[in-house]
């Protein structure tokens, strides 16, 4: 492989010949060899291009950049936004906590493609733009992490995240029609209990995604708040009159979102609860997510000698011993994320804890997870929505056997004949293996036409 010498503060540094990386990331790359496969996720670095465009333009504004230099920065974020240098960016999570490396790596991309677009060699001659001098220009990596991480979680929150959901959610609210007159048994305990209908039950799941969704959604206006303008603790030293402002106003332009500048810099670069805020969102769907895909998967069980009362897609076989076997794989892809994002959430949350005076140093580490929770709830509602949710089923010849099956239904005779006459007929027909309609008439307590008119299944669920 061919080398070529570049240099920062600390000396002389090789660096691959056909990389556009400096001498920075090169050190991080050889100092950090810790879990290689854990990359720092693209979308923080296409956060650090749209700042770094901001910046520019701002700092021209601001007479301190001329028109050349900005249009090269900003054709180069245009590059790197376009995905064109997707592979210059090698470092991994596990870096400096403030992610200085990685601001560096993407000055030092920004600075080397604009030489060779000035028609130079990379390496030759002196640099048409300064990495620190021009692409960092009125930066910090203390600001300018928190705010690469804030524009790659917002836009992955709203752009995947939150569409995923909804569409998961339409498709529940849309069961919850379709089953509305479909009566089944409840169970609490995981034990038989009064009826209710698999529509009233399908509405509890979009319930519940429709509260996280307004939760996740109420976490974007504090996501919005960016550090840029803060520097290196907060005070905004060596940065422009109306920085601040102008350069949340060119990013919000470039990102078509509603980006604002953070009322209070201290907290941007010294605490990150917003990110806990929001994650803490994606836990609370995480946990609802939980709960609707065990549902589905208990209520589709067997599904000859399970409950059965639901049937999910038959998506690929099941085992490779038993033929004919089908899983419910969806299921079981969502549950693991889930457990996945809730891991996250307790990384996040002790990162979160690790602000020290003005700097929080756990930055990379909670940029990861919420990146990867936020695309893995998204995806993950897709994929359960298209290949099993949106094709379940009412198994209603199951559903009317359990329901007519269940001791339960001798709950509507309570205000008849009172609850503990009810419930010896309940014992003694489970303890004789018969119907409660025959104990009840010869324990002589009501007569069949009074158990017909009063143990109606359609009539104990609350409509």
């Amino acid at each position: 492989m061919k080398y070529r010498i570049e240099k920062d503060t600390m000396g002389d540094v090789q660096v691959p010949a056909d990389k556009l990386w400096g001498a920075q990331t090169e050190r991080s790359r050889n100092n950090f060899k810790i879990g290689a496969a854990a990359s720092m996720p693209l979308e923080v670095v296409y956060g650090f291009a749209y700042l770094k465009k901001a910046a520019a333009y701002t700092n021209h504004e601001c007479g301190i950049l001329d028109e050349a230099k900005r249009d090269l920065i900003a054709t180069v974020c245009d590059e790197i936004l376009a995905g064109q240098h997707d592979d210059q960016f090698p470092l991994v999570i596990w870096q400096t906590g403030s992610g200085t490396q990685s601001n560096m790596n993407v000055n030092e991309v920004v600075a080397n493609r604009a030489h060779q677009l000035a028609g130079k060699t990379v390496g030759e001659g002196e640099k048409t733009l300064a990495p620190n001098d021009d692409v960092n220009k009125s930066q910090s990596s203390n600001d300018t992490f928190p705010t690469g991480m804030h524009i790659a979680a917002y836009k992955k929150l709203v752009e995947v995240t939150i569409p995923g959901v909804e569409q998961l959610y339409n498709t529940l609210v849309a069961k919850t029609k379709e089953f509305d007159n479909v009566v089944k048994i409840g169970r609490t305990h995981l034990m038989d209990a009064t009826p209710l209908t698999l529509g009233q039950e399908f509405s509890g799941y979009a319930s519940q995604l429709a509260h996280g969704l307004k939760a996740l959604k109420n976490t974007l206006a504090h996501l919005s708040e960016l550090a840029l303008g803060g520097t290196a603790v907060g005070t905004g030293i060596n940065t422009p009159e109306g920085y601040s402002e102008k350069v949340a106003a060119h990013i919000a332009t470039f990102t078509g979102l509603p980006f604002i500048t953070a009322e209070n810099k201290f907290e941007a670069l010294a605490a990150h609860d917003a990110i806990v805020e929001s994650h803490g969102a994606l836990k609370q769907l995480a946990v609802s997510l939980n709960k609707i895909a065990n549902d589905v998967r208990m209520l589709a069980s067997g599904p000859r000698s399970g409950i059965g009362e639901i049937t999910i897609p038959a998506n690929e076989p099941g085992s490779s011993i038993m033929p004919g076997k089908v899983n419910p794989t969806q299921c079981e892809a969502l549950t693991m994320v889930c457990a996945q994002v809730i891991g996250n959430d307790m990384a996040i949350a002790v990162g979160g804890m690790q602000g020290q005076y003005e700097l929080n140093v756990f930055k990379p580490m909670m940029a990861a997870n919420m990146i990867q929770s936020a695309q893995l709830i998204g995806d993950a509602c897709v994929s359960f929505d298209e290949h099993c949710a949106q094709g379940i089923e009412a198994n209603k010849e199951v559903i009317e056997k359990q329901l007519n099956n269940s001791l339960m239904l001798v709950t509507a005779l309570n205000p008849k004949i009172g609850y503990y006459k009810a419930a010896e007929i309940a014992n003694t027909a489970h303890k004789n293996g018969t119907t409660l309609k025959v104990e009840a008439v010869k324990l002589g307590y009501l007569t069949e036409e009074e158990f017909d008119k009063w143990v109606i299944p359609a009539n104990m669920v609350g409509k």
